[in-house]
């Protein structure tokens, strides 16, 4: 899933390095992770994988932590950069800023728990068929929308075919529906439904892919397969998101543009944990989100560069409500390979030699940065900890520049940013900065709101960007979730338009390998592949930074996009 580099900076966050443990299977079989949630009562220091000055006592912030009267949790929106999510449908959506939203509203047959595991969800259970292509789901029969009524197969149904409907134009059909048997053809028009979803009766769904895939659970969590409502979507046209009628733990009680966002508690939800706060206040304007913390008026907020030095002091007051979490994402610039001059390898190869990723985390990031060398972040199944790193090396940058064919005729490069306003972001001036010195290159800067950004790098092959940097936060623990949606030919968020048909070979193989290593070997045969190649240059490795109020109990801050509202109670 994107993200953007806005707030607390999802593309090169402030971050400190942490570890997170493998601890078992999950998503059939892939791995999984150890969550390391958290009760705002406790701090970070559990969480690092370097020692912590043990803390001494401090007195009140100074800042109100009485609980105010109602129980509203009051927090800043999105992924904590406070603006509008580009849609609040599930069919649309391929950013984080619309689905931390979304997987509140909505919900699918399965979905992700605190411990980053598919379970069940709509669906009380499912059955595999032997060859593994089948799965038989049956849905829960106190699962209801919104407005009371009971979800049946056929809502399932009818919101995979209007995903996969090509006048939905959704960016994530293909890239999370894709394996099902039917969804290709209907996509390309060939077809008017699809053939691999069929209703048994009204509470069985039977589900055919096109070859045994582990992973294939794990993708149905992603907000494109999850379930909508057919009078709600048709009667209400194109703004049938003002007024959704979801399934999530929470429903839209009010949204105003560039000011607030209003969840209230969803009374007919029917898994455990019930939502227990009565709303949940998104702030998506208005002044600086740390401002109104230490004044009271949020109850959590996100930490930036800017505070975070005084935050992390253990002599903070604000210190024993800071909490330090992984995120499995990686920042990354992208050269797209349609575009010159980034179609000769050895430019992007350059590029990438004459970046120092170093200097940048100890100048930009103050030293509260990781260096990323590989694609798959740490803590993501698969990922190699071995894999030699790109090295800083201009005088070898320069050499490979002068062995291309735009040796002394480069074209004008455009690198672009999401954003609006005021200068782009300083890990950008200082990359380009780096060019124009190593390289002798300049390279315009401009900026595009993130709605655009994200709507054109979806069309890969109308993709209008030269350079860009965004970053990649994982839908779900698996390898595949990272190297075959984001490299394979064809795939609409290849976003660098990279084609390596030996690569792909290896990323199919690896879909279908029943053995865990042996999968994960193989993919990290493929991404040195791609590292050699260098459609990407991974730049960082993000973490999550919040502070949260003493009263809150059960916020947790995963490392991916899951529902996660239901588990926040506030204390008397």
């Amino acid at each position: 899933m994107s993200s953007s580099n806005g707030g607390n900076r999802w593309l090169i966050g402030v971050v400190v390095i942490l570890v997170v443990a493998l601890v078992g299977a999950v998503c059939v079989g892939a791995g999984a992770l150890l969550f390391l949630s958290q009760q705002s009562s406790q701090g970070p220091a559990a969480l690092s994988n370097t020692p912590v000055p043990g803390r001494t006592p401090v007195a009140p912030s100074g800042g109100p932590v009485t609980r105010p009267a109602g129980n509203v949790l009051r927090m800043p929106g999105g992924t904590g950069g406070s603006s509008d999510p580009p849609t609040l449908d599930p069919a649309l959506a391929g950013d984080a800023s619309s689905a931390i939203y979304i997987v509140e509203l909505f919900s699918g047959l399965v979905t992700l728990d605190a411990n980053l595991k598919v379970i069940p969800d709509i669906a009380s259970s499912w059955e595999i068929s032997t060859d593994r292509t089948v799965y038989t789901f049956k849905l829960r029969q106190e699962a209801k929308f919104h407005d009371g009524r009971p979800v049946t197969a056929q809502d399932v149904k009818y919101s995979f075919e209007r995903t996969a409907n090509p006048a939905t134009l959704s960016p994530t059909a293909d890239t999370y529906l894709g394996d099902i048997v039917g969804v290709k053809d209907k996509l390309n028009r060939r077809a008017p439904d699809i053939k691999g979803v069929k209703v048994v009766d009204n509470y069985t769904l039977e589900i055919t892919i096109d070859q045994p895939k582990a992973y294939f659970l794990a993708k149905l969590t992603f907000p494109t397969a999850f379930v909508v409502d057919k009078n709600n979507v048709e009667r209400g046209g194109r703004t049938w998101t003002d007024k959704p009628n979801g399934t999530g733990p929470f429903k839209l009680k009010e949204y105003v543009r560039g000011q607030r966002m209003i969840l209230a508690k969803n009374e007919n939800y029917y898994r455990d944990p019930k939502p227990q706060l009565d709303e949940v206040s998104f702030v998506l304007g208005g002044g600086s989100a740390m401002t109104m913390y230490e004044n009271g008026d949020l109850e959590s907020t996100f930490v930036t560069i800017a505070d975070f030095e005084r935050v992390s002091d253990p002599n903070s007051p604000l210190n024993k409500e800071l909490f330090v979490g992984p995120s499995l994402s990686t920042g990354f610039f992208v050269m797209n390979v349609r575009k010159p001059p980034f179609d000769d390898p050895k430019v992007r190869q350059a590029f990438a030699l004459a970046v120092d990723r170093q200097k940048i985390i100890d100048v930009v990031f103050k030293k509260m940065v990781q260096p990323a060398n590989s694609i798959l972040p740490p803590g993501m199944p698969g990922y190699n900890e071995t894999l030699p790193s790109v090295q800083y090396d201009p005088a070898r940058a320069k050499q490979l520049l002068a062995e291309s064919k735009y040796a002394g005729k480069l074209p004008d490069i455009t690198w672009t940013t999401s954003g609006g306003g005021g200068g782009a972001g300083p890990e950008v001036q200082a990359i380009t900065g780096m060019l124009k010195d190593n390289l002798g290159i300049s390279v315009s800067i401009q900026q595009t709101d993130w709605a655009t950004f994200i709507g054109q790098l979806n069309e890969p092959e109308r993709n209008p960007y030269q350079i860009f940097d965004i970053a990649w936060i994982a839908d779900y623990a698996d390898p595949e979730n990272f190297l075959n949606i984001l490299f394979h030919t064809g795939s609409t968020q290849n976003w660098a338009a990279y084609s390596n048909p030996e690569v792909d070979k290896i990323i199919d193989q690896a879909g279908l390998e029943k053995d865990v290593a042996s999968r994960f070997k193989l993919y990290q045969q493929a991404e040195q592949m791609i590292l050699a190649d260098a459609p990407v240059v991974p730049i960082s490795y993000s973490r999550e930074y919040w502070l949260t109020k003493p009263y809150v109990k059960g916020m947790i801050y995963p490392p991916m996009i899951i529902p996660r509202l239901q588990y926040v109670s506030l204390s008397k």
